[in-house]
């Protein structure tokens, strides 16, 4: 893979280092040569990585630690050129026009006599959110439908998968905020804050059952038990939130395995629902549920980058949430490799007096004494077993790298998606996984 230069939209560059010239001088035909090698090998050193990460996030192992994937290798970004041919539609324009009326037929689902409790429940069903799970649900729905025989149309019961993800969603965040004491939620106060914690866990509950009812007038039992593996994946992420892992391995694995249970499972499971609504192919089902977990996890990872890196109007929720609850998320434990200090605060979750503002400083200050030391070490051990360019990083590791491991995941996705057969639809999916990447809330 040739060398080349990315800049990250907020600020961070990735630099390649100087090198020292060789011996002597070489002519045209030599240093093409030498040019064509190195592209090769740096070709092949990016694919080991790209294997590692893959395997990473098939199994949660706990044989690999967060170190394996503190390199110093240059970032790679999705193809946002249409594959198919076809002129480029904009991702959300396209699935909208199978989403006319979501909100309106969500709260037909809704219906309820008693006003508090339905405004409850319709709260969030206002319209102003981002409708991203309904919208990769009908893309992949129209995609699986065209690689099967050619239909470009959605079938009833897979858009009402569409409405089912976003009903668990939207419960799950009814519920979220309850257990996390929130107090705002896209840009407006939570459930909870207006009418309370118990009034919230049960509009939560009264919203899951709804859906519930929904998934089972669609009358298929694999797809209703693959959707209620969603909930049941919901509960015991939760769970693995309230916990932390002692040993560094460990709580990196915890960590991703919490990622997919709370965020990656829904998607994932949701584009297998519609795809087996769609077609009979297992092949097909395995590439839609690969598609919607590895989407999933990135999206999940950008979000924690953004409780960095975003202000709290942007992204319409307080920022540092995830630390003074307590959680160290992917920037965090990043940060931890280049200071071990942090160590103490993740085992305490962030308790003491400060805790909070010195690891939001780890975080985002960039390595300095010590910390810069322990990366010019991993640097050099890069190096040394590494024909790949040398790029060295200027800004703060545990961002950068969080974000570099969201941009394998969403390379893999669209590896995935890419087996489908060429489509409006399925490039539309390709898009949407760059979308990810670059979103500022």
């Amino acid at each position: 893979m040739a060398s080349c230069w990315w800049r990250w939209r907020r600020g961070c560059s990735w630099r390649q280092a100087a090198r020292s010239p060789g011996p002597g001088s070489l002519g045209r035909a030599g240093l093409s040569g030498l040019r064509a090698a190195a592209a090769t090998a740096a070709a092949r050193a990016q694919m080991s990585y790209f294997n590692l990460v893959k395997s990473l996030t098939s199994a949660f192992p706990n044989m690999y630690s967060i170190s394996r994937f503190h390199h110093v290798t240059p970032a790679v970004c999705c193809c946002s050129r249409t594959r198919s041919g076809e002129k480029y539609t904009d991702p959300f324009n396209l699935g909208w026009r199978d989403l006319k009326g979501l909100y309106e037929d969500i709260r037909k689902e809704l219906f309820i006599s008693t006003t508090e409790l339905k405004d409850m429940c319709e709260y969030y069903f206002d319209g102003k959110g981002k409708a991203f799970r309904p919208i990769i649900v009908v893309l992949m729905a129209r995609a699986c439908n065209i690689h099967h025989n050619n239909s470009r149309n959605v079938q009833a019961s897979q858009r009402a998968i569409a409405l089912i993800a976003e009903m668990i969603h939207t419960a799950s965040l009814v519920h979220d905020d309850v257990i996390d004491d929130a107090s705002s939620r896209r840009g407006k106060h939570t459930v909870n804050k207006i009418w309370g914690e118990k009034k919230a866990v049960l509009a939560g509950d009264l919203i899951l059952s709804a859906a519930s009812v929904a998934l089972a007038r669609i009358g298929n039992t694999t797809v209703v038990s693959i959707l209620t593996q969603v909930i049941e994946d919901l509960v015991r992420g939760e769970f693995l939130q309230l916990g932390s892992k002692e040993n560094e391995n460990e709580r990196f694995a915890h960590y991703l395995e919490k990622t997919f249970k709370k965020t990656a499972s829904l998607i994932a499971n949701s584009c297998k629902a519609v795809s087996v609504l769609g077609c009979p192919d297992p092949v097909v089902h395995e590439i839609a549920y690969q598609y919607g977990k590895n989407v999933g996890l990135a999206f999940q990872l950008i979000d924690d980058v953004l409780d960095f890196t975003s202000c709290s109007d942007r992204m319409g929720k307080p920022t540092s949430a995830d630390l003074k609850l307590g959680l160290a998320t992917g920037p965090v434990l990043f940060a931890c490799q280049q200071f071990p200090e942090m160590n103490a605060m993740i085992m305490r979750r962030f308790s003491s007096p400060g805790d909070v503002d010195r690891a939001r400083q780890y975080v985002l200050q960039g390595p300095k004494g010590s910390g810069r030391r322990k990366l010019c070490e991993l640097e050099r051990e890069h190096l040394k077993h590494s024909s790949a360019p040398h790029y060295r990083i200027s800004k703060s590791d545990g961002v950068q790298q969080t974000t570099y491991l969201a941009q394998r995941y969403c390379r893999e996705a669209v590896r995935e998606i890419s087996k489908l057969r060429p489509s409006p639809e399925r490039d539309a999916l390709i898009q949407l996984s760059e979308i990810v990447l670059t979103r500022e809330k």
